[in-house]
């Protein structure tokens, strides 16, 4: 008599065998995809670098770059305002963070929303609002000459401070995340210790508290360096051009001297080259410490004196007040009216909006479609890494989080520029390059902004414990239905956290889509950027509004569902 147990073995190390060959070839496709979007396009931006036009490989393009006197500059310039901006950046950012975290005082939870708002537009936007405040026919400049008798306009804006004072007041959020994040996680214990000997106030705070955020701190303080690197656009708008990005941008877009236009690619391999050596010496700095102390116990936040209240208030009041001027600029330039040499406008009008929605709107159209198919894949291949990550020790694993990480720090102009140059010629399959389909335009954006849905899922993934799995899978469910009923139902929070966010910076992004668009391809930063160049500010800051309002509420989303663990996107 046969054994009853026995029969279902056949279909079971079927179904076994089903969902191996399934993984595997999930697994294949993600290195498929990650080989074919990341890894061929820089490959063959560093062999145009590293060639000459007959196709043989040199070192005589890097030679020219180098004995350059005016690339050199910009280098140089380049790296400046990188240290610069992570500079003013900390001091602002972590001030912010410390006090949000730690003290009690009037208005504290509004100001920790408020404070998250500078990042939803992107720095071309903040510099053309800037200008229409500060600029030298600026709402302040006219002002000063009409009520203070000033002769000569103030230059605010135009010049290397102008740059570092819009990417300071975009980006100090990066910081203040990331800080936040890590204060949060401080065991209290540790500070009281520290107390217990003496240490208080400033000196527990440079010897206790701020080394423990340095994972935080550092991921975020990478970021700003990297999106201020790569920031070609704020540059040109205040007339600076000797740097990096700027000159990438120029010597790509001219399509004339091919001598420019292999420097484009040669000066674009030099940002890739150290944006990894930045990430390597990042990681390395944090590796060789302990941050094992570090704790998920809740902080107890003291109360400030009315005093001390009314300096934090200040302080925070100001810093905002600053970071909004931009958008009150947008805003007064999208719906005014013969605002010439007066501090505002005369007359207000919907003319602009009805330009850019009316005669002009793909733009809007064109960011919506490419910005959520660029989600689509993010939500398609990155919820799958966070798996293998989180779930697997599949052959691999430290590689494809190590990717991940590195396409954080992958200027976009590089991206854009690696794109042109790997994409031109037909794929395999294919009749035309994919920089003649539309398509390459929601698929850039999903490589750019893939790491903020990866860690979205990830840090879910990592609240989530095992056994829940295991259970169903001991009552017979399949890993498939496992995910579905018990994984799915508990991190689809982080999921929504990483793919708004992952929108949200899709419809910011320009300095890699500005290369691939072509006409009818154009999304709102282009056509801010378009607009402005050729003369139409209003047009252009109508644009920015509406790019403003749409960030807005993605964030007010964001912040909804993720509240503080918002930090963890950019772990």
């Amino acid at each position: 008599m046969a054994d009853p147990v026995a029969l279902p073995a056949v279909p079971a190390a079927a179904a076994r065998t089903r969902t191996r060959l399934a993984a595997v070839a999930g697994f294949a496709a993600i290195w498929g995809f990650l080989l074919l979007t990341l890894f061929y396009p820089l490959l063959r931006l560093f062999y145009d670098a590293f060639s000459n036009d007959a196709g043989a490989l040199t070192l005589e393009n890097f030679r020219e770059f180098f004995t350059d006197a005016f690339y050199l500059r910009s280098l140089v310039n380049s790296l400046l305002l990188g240290f610069g901006t992570v500079l003013t950046t900390s001091v602002v950012g972590i001030a912010v963070a410390v006090l949000l975290v730690r003290y009690e005082f009037a208005g504290r939870g509004l100001f920790s929303y408020l404070t998250l708002l500078p990042i939803i537009s992107p720095p071309l936007v903040g510099v053309l609002g800037f200008v229409f405040i500060l600029g030298r026919a600026g709402t302040v400049n006219v002002l000063l000459m009409d009520y203070l008798g000033l002769r000569q306009p103030i230059n605010f804006m135009y010049g290397v401070h102008g740059v570092l004072l819009v990417e300071t007041l975009h980006l100090f959020p990066m910081i203040t995340l990331n800080v936040l994040d890590a204060l949060a996680k401080i065991d209290p214990s540790l500070e009281e210790a520290a107390e217990s000997v003496g240490s208080r106030g400033w000196r527990k705070f440079w010897t206790i508290t701020l080394p423990l955020t340095t994972p935080g701190y550092v991921a975020g303080a990478l970021l700003v360096f990297i999106w201020t690197f790569a920031d070609f656009a704020t540059p040109l708008v205040v007339g600076v051009h000797e740097l990096l990005a700027s000159q990438a941008y120029l010597n790509i877009v001219q399509f004339v001297d091919r001598r420019l236009f292999r420097m484009g690619i040669v000066i674009s391999v030099l940002m890739v080259a150290l944006a990894v050596v930045f990430l390597v010496a990042a990681k390395q700095y944090v590796a060789i410490k302990d941050y094992s102390s570090l704790a998920y116990s809740r902080v107890q936040r003291r109360r400030l004196s009315p005093g001390k209240q009314a300096l934090a208030v200040t302080f925070l009041s100001l810093l905002l007040f600053l970071a909004f001027l931009p958008f009150l600029g947008v805003t007064l330039a999208a719906f005014g009216r013969a605002w010439s040499l007066t501090p505002f406008p005369l007359q207000y009008t919907f003319a602009y909006f009805a330009r850019v929605t009316a005669e002009t709107p793909k733009y809007i159209l064109n960011s919506f479609l490419y910005s959520g198919l660029a989600v689509a894949i993010c939500i398609g291949v990155g919820v799958p890494i966070a798996w293998i990550l989180a779930r697997t020790k599949a052959p691999g694993r430290g590689l494809l989080d190590a990717l991940n990480t590195l396409i954080l720090a992958i200027p976009g102009t590089a991206i854009g520029i690696a794109y042109i140059r790997a994409f031109h010629a037909p794929l395999p399959g294919l009749q035309v390059g994919l920089t003649s389909l539309w398509i390459v335009m929601p698929l850039v954006l999903a490589v750019r902004r893939l790491p903020y849905t990866v860690r979205g899922s990830f840090a879910s993934l990592l609240l989530v414990h095992r056994s829940l799995e295991e259970a169903a899978g001991s009552v017979g469910a399949s890993k498939v239905r496992t995910f579905k009923d018990i994984t799915l139902p508990m991190i689809w929070r982080g999921i929504l956290v990483g793919s708004l966010f992952s929108f949200m910076t899709s419809l910011q992004e320009a300095s890699a889509t500005i290369f691939l668009n072509l006409g009818g391809w154009e999304t709102i930063p282009v056509g801010i950027f378009t607009f402005y160049i050729a003369g139409s500010a209003n047009e252009a800051a109508a644009l920015s509004f509406i790019l403003i309002i749409v960030a807005a509420l993605s964030l007010a989303l964001v912040n909804r569902v993720a509240g503080a663990r918002l930090g963890g996107v950019f772990g």
